[in-house]
């Protein structure tokens, strides 16, 4: 009894293909990367974001209240109100930056579960949020350790730039101003320049578990080739989504500005006024973090796919991507294929080209020499060009005889199956032959 194998169905495909990519599918699969898991990836974004907008407003507006409360009880013309009103502005202004890079890191963490769960999306695999949290867990004190380091190096920079520049307004005040506007045009190619060239660390992070400077340099590394491409994408990005919240801003801005003067037209403060405009904001708050909360899981999504091109370009990732496909749909259990061959360089892929047929009638000259083969789509030609029938023959050589001095071979009569017959001798199969 012969066994037949059972029929099995072709993986899954993922998100992008298993090749290299190019700039237009990086593109257009970082809008649609949301499509895979959107209830993990925008309900995770979105809360996380609404957590981080609530307790800064929560924290910033109680030390703000307790601070500011306190001139309340210091007269105006006291000398102790202009210290008291500067120390309430520098502590709600350190509140609030302390508050600022505790956020990013918390959006880091987002990036971070987005990259993983598009990283698992590229091999058709869906991860609950624990699953993602699971992979992103060892690389969450790098990652914090990440953004306090990035930030510090921006606010140290910054402050070198100012410092420098009001030093020399107070020698030159015409200098300072031209050099302060300098600064302020040679930032802006500056940092889209390291932006792109850092933009890859969170994926290394998250994916290779790397240490963040190991991450940043070999963000460097990658990105050497396709720096233009990943800026265009990065860019692509953000324009699109500042574009959306203006749009979505402005008319409800407008809405709470006619909602308030119909309630209140002669401008007076009533409850019913401050009401709708509460509302109004906190509407228009929601509306603009559903937006970041999607830019971020696009922006996150874009940043790993321009890992993942890049490491099919130049360490032949699609290759350990394929093989872990078919291990896992033979029924084995591959290890994660994003930490194999980590650095490995592949020889430079070819680039393919249609052949090109010759030239017909081919030009003199242009046959190849005696023992090569004939050109694609050419017939071929012997060795050496045979003479005509009625061209004389060499001296001292009859036509009749070959010149190598051989006798001629005389020609073959036909046999009697080879006679050639008329079209209308025909028999039936069986039937007596006539000698044919």
């Amino acid at each position: 009894m012969t066994a037949y194998p059972s029929w099995t169905p072709a993986p899954r495909a993922g998100i992008v293909p298993l090749h290299p990519l190019s700039f237009g599918t990086i593109l257009g699969r970082s809008f649609t990367a949301l499509r895979q898991n959107p209830r993990v990836l925008l309900g995770f974004a979105l809360g996380m974001q609404m957590l981080v907008y609530v307790v800064m407003i929560a924290v910033v507006g109680g030390v703000t209240f307790a601070t500011f409360s306190r001139l309340a009880t210091v007269s105006p013309n006291s000398p102790d109100f202009e210290a008291i009103f500067a120390g309430s502005i520098a502590i709600t202004v350190v509140t609030g930056v302390v508050l600022g890079i505790a956020g990013t890191a918390l959006t880091v963490i987002v990036q971070a579960v987005v990259v993983a769960d598009v990283a698992h999306g590229v091999v058709a695999e869906k991860l609950t949020v624990g699953a993602l949290w699971r992979r992103v867990r060892p690389a969450f004190w790098r990652l914090i350790g990440y953004t306090f380091l990035s930030v510090g190096v921006i606010l140290l920079a910054v402050a070198l730039v100012v410092g420098a520049v009001i030093g020399i307004s107070f020698a030159a005040l015409p200098v300072g101003i031209v050099l302060g506007i300098l600064c302020v045009f040679a930032a802006i190619p500056l940092a889209l320049w390291v932006t792109t060239k850092l933009l890859l660390v969170t994926p290394i992070l998250v994916l290779e578990r790397s240490g963040i400077f190991a991450a940043i340099a070999r963000s460097w590394r990658l990105t050497r080739g396709r720096f233009w491409p990943a800026l265009g994408v990065w860019i692509l990005v953000q324009i699109t989504f500042s574009a959306v919240a203006q749009l979505v801003s402005i008319p409800f801005s407008l809405l709470g500005s006619i909602l308030s003067s119909t309630i209140a037209p002669t401008g007076a403060s009533d409850p019913t006024s401050i009401i709708a405009f509460i509302v109004t904001t906190l509407i228009t708050q929601i509306v603009t973090l559903l937006i970041q909360s999607v830019a971020l899981v696009v922006f996150s999504s874009a940043a790993t796919l321009v890992y993942v091109d890049c490491r099919m370009r130049r360490e032949g990732l699609d290759l350990d991507l394929q093989s872990y496909v078919d291990q896992r749909h033979a029924g084995a259990g591959p290890a994660d294929p994003y930490s194999w061959h980590i650095g490995r360089d592949v020889a430079p892929r070819p680039q393919w080209a249609a052949p090109v047929p010759p030239a017909w009638p081919a030009p003199a000259g242009t046959w190849p020499a005696a023992g090569s083969p004939a050109p694609y789509g050419t017939a071929s030609t012997p060795e050496a060009p045979i003479p005509p029938t009625d061209a004389p023959a060499p001296s001292g050589q009859t036509s009749d005889a070959p010149a190598t001095g051989t006798e001629p071979v005389p020609p073959v009569a036909p046999a009697p199956d080879d006679v050639p017959r008329s079209a209308t001798d025909w028999a039936a199969p069986g039937a007596p032959s006539d000698g044919r």
